[in-house]
């Protein structure tokens, strides 16, 4: 029986979804069809999520009337603002985060219906509203953590826009709002990892929304996960320059370290959409002139690929475009969530959809069956057991 097991339920095909897959022949991601690359050249944040949510792009009035509720559902309840202020301030921001969203679920009166808490139409006002509220909690988070006050949200910007603005007080260029927009679309959704795997089981309980999405939080902020972009600066940080790359990596592979920003289960000719982000970074370097970290990128690429043969995915460009955008490391994480809130929920109410509990089995290699020392059988017990056994047959 141990010869079946997949460990990691790698190659695993666990249930079909319409959501996104990776298309092996144009080695491209799509979602609902569409490919990534094309969505971020051309398509507000917002749009991505209604595609991901409904299944279609929005057409213009559907996309006003999204970015309009949006918008209004961005303020904070003065009782979340309250609890980041009892959490401590060295917490790292994706327990915060984390925390947030569960209290999020309390609010919501909804839930209490009798089957409430399963409800189609509802989980769509909760998508939504989760998408709109994080960016304020974690815009809010980083500036707490710098020691300053939270920043509102205005309602005459866009999704990408208003988050720039309540993170760091003023608007950067258009260049680097399109870089941030284009994050945001490409981490949006990508299957069953581990996270959108961990909402679905979850949601396979029928439990709530709200539910799901602190336990996809919770996956993702693993560093074999999504706390891989956070690990990938780090590695910049130590390593400091380009023509310090060779002797670190030279030390990093000798003690079998694990190099974060590289390879991918899913991916056999490279991560589809680390060109359209690696295009973006290189926006930023030439826009901010830091050719020294383009030089460290570069070469530890270099380096890596032809050692290893493992090529970067997302996490390798994202994360210095988000050092350069001005977010600390710890944030990065948390933006993967508000990014990838949209595919969660799209996952969740897919499931919920056409459920069934995900109840995998396990093989059993512990000891054989045994005996607590002075253990009295109780006959009664066995002779009720027995009759029950023989009626049932």
């Amino acid at each position: 029986m141990t010869d079946d097991i997949k460990k990691g339920l790698a190659g695993v095909i666990a249930d079909v979804t319409a959501i996104s897959k990776v298309n092996p022949e144009t080695n491209s991601l799509l979602y609902r069809g569409y490919p990534v690359q094309e969505l971020a050249a051309t398509q507000p944040f917002e749009a991505v999520a209604h595609l991901l949510w409904n299944g279609e792009l929005p057409d213009a009035d559907q996309l006003a009337d999204l970015q309009k509720r949006e918008r209004e559902l961005r303020p904070l309840d003065e009782r979340t603002v309250a609890l980041l202020e009892l959490i401590p301030v060295e917490a790292h921001p994706m327990d915060v985060v984390r925390t947030a969203v569960s209290q999020l679920g309390t609010f919501d009166p909804t839930l209490h219906r009798p089957g409430g808490w399963t409800d189609p139409v509802l989980d769509q006002g909760r998508a939504l509203y989760l998408f709109a509220q994080l960016p304020t909690i974690i815009a809010a988070v980083q500036r707490r953590r710098r020691g300053l006050e939270p920043i509102a949200p205005r309602d005459d910007l866009d999704y990408s826009e208003n988050f720039l603005w309540m993170t760091f007080g003023e608007l950067p260029s258009a260049a680097a709002v399109d870089v941030f927009r284009i994050s945001m679309v490409l981490y949006a959704e990508h299957s069953f990892n581990a996270s959108t795997f961990t909402a679905r089981v979850i949601a396979s309980t029928t439990s709530d929304l709200y539910s799901a999405v602190v336990g996809a939080i919770g996956a993702l902020k693993g560093p074999l996960h999504g706390g891989a972009n956070e690990a990938v600066m780090h590695i910049f940080d130590e390593i400091g320059s380009a023509d310090r790359v060779v002797p670190w990596l030279d030390e990093a592979l000798a003690a079998k370290r694990k190099i974060m920003g590289f390879g991918h289960r899913v991916y056999k000719r490279g991560d589809s959409r680390v060109p359209t982000m690696k295009a973006a970074l290189d926006r930023l370097i030439a826009e901010y002139g830091r050719t020294d970290l383009a030089e460290l990128y570069d070469t530890l690429e270099h380096e890596f690929v032809t050692r290893k043969g493992i090529y970067p995915n997302l996490d390798y460009p994202s994360g210095p475009a988000y050092s350069l955008l001005g977010f600390e490391t710890e944030i990065f994480t948390p933006l993967f969530i508000a990014a990838r809130v949209t595919g969660w929920t799209a996952h969740v109410m897919e499931q919920a959809a056409s459920n069934a509990l995900i109840r995998p089995l396990s093989a059993y290699d512990g000891v054989d069956e045994r005996h607590v020392p002075g253990y009295v059988p109780d006959t009664a017990a066995i002779d009720v057991q027995e009759r029950a056994e023989e009626a049932a047959e």
